[in-house]
């Protein structure tokens, strides 16, 4: 399999996976290469594969220009960078990593709620600051009890309400609310949120806090929210441990050697 040509669309997301293709394939970073143009014009005959991540992935434009891609792997379990529908009229597979960071995603979920609440950053720098010394931190709010909604209860939707249970939350599928005590949590895409008026909410205390895993126009952060001590931002890091990252590797490479073996792929889309 090393003559099949693999185009990673992405920035390298895992060293572990670029390793583990450069053993398989011919590997080439689209990410890194200047002219990319020319590099298509020149190469388009030899790609068969394309690797890509939650934040570049294959749109129509550029399967269009590979007319022999066969398979389209995703080292992510969304899949709103892939066009599927002109995948689908091409006949090219789409496999995803789901499950393996189901885990992970709802532990951060579960963190994230915590750290908003009872402000776990902003206690850090008031100790790392020396403010202790000078009257104990502001009081917060507790986690335990508080009411849930999840907009979207899927493999990682169930997993963050299994896990709100224990703090015996009751849990609602989908919830709107105006209460200014309210906390919004995002760990699915950032497109997911209309992020102008999250802003706005949060600025003009409309909303209590937020916990932000993921941002509209990555890594891209609206700077308003940077002041806002009722907001923790993470950079997108959701599945980022390294048991979790190898496992979405080992899928990735295990649907690219099944694909061309003949095998059935083991996380189909489509």
């Amino acid at each position: 399999m090393e003559s099949i040509g693999v185009l990673m669309t992405c920035p390298p997301p895992d060293a572990y996976l670029v390793e583990q293709l450069e053993k398989r394939f011919t590997l080439y970073k689209f990410h890194s290469i200047p002219d990319k143009a020319h590099f298509l014009n020149s190469n388009k005959a030899s790609i068969r594969a394309v690797v890509g991540s939650a934040s570049a992935g294959a749109d129509a434009q550029l399967i269009h220009q590979l007319p022999n891609l066969e398979i389209v792997s995703s080292f992510s379990v969304g899949l709103d960078k892939i066009d599927l529908a002109k995948c689908k009229e091409r006949g090219i597979r789409v496999t995803y990593t789901p499950d393996v960071l189901t885990d992970d995603v709802a532990d951060l979920a579960i963190g994230l709620m915590l750290a908003v609440l009872r402000r776990l950053c902003q206690s850090d720098r008031y100790v790392r600051s020396g403010q202790w010394k000078k009257g104990d931190f502001k009081l917060t709010t507790k986690f335990t009890g508080k009411s849930v909604g999840i907009i979207g209860l899927g493999r990682i939707g169930l997993a963050i309400a299994k896990r709100a249970e224990a703090f015996r939350c009751p849990i609602s599928y989908y919830t709107r609310t105006e209460k200014s005590d309210g906390v919004l949590i995002n760990i699915g895409r950032g497109p997911h949120v209309d992020e102008p008026e999250l802003v706005s909410a949060l600025v003009e205390g409309r909303l209590g806090g937020a916990g932000l895993d993921v941002f509209q126009d990555e890594p891209i952060v609206p700077e308003e929210l940077f002041g806002l001590e009722n907001v923790v931002l993470l950079p997108h890091v959701g599945s980022g441990t390294m048991e979790t990252r190898k496992e979405m590797a080992d899928l990735v490479i295990g649907n690219l050697e099944a694909h061309f073996l003949n095998r059935p792929l083991l996380t189909p889309v489509l």
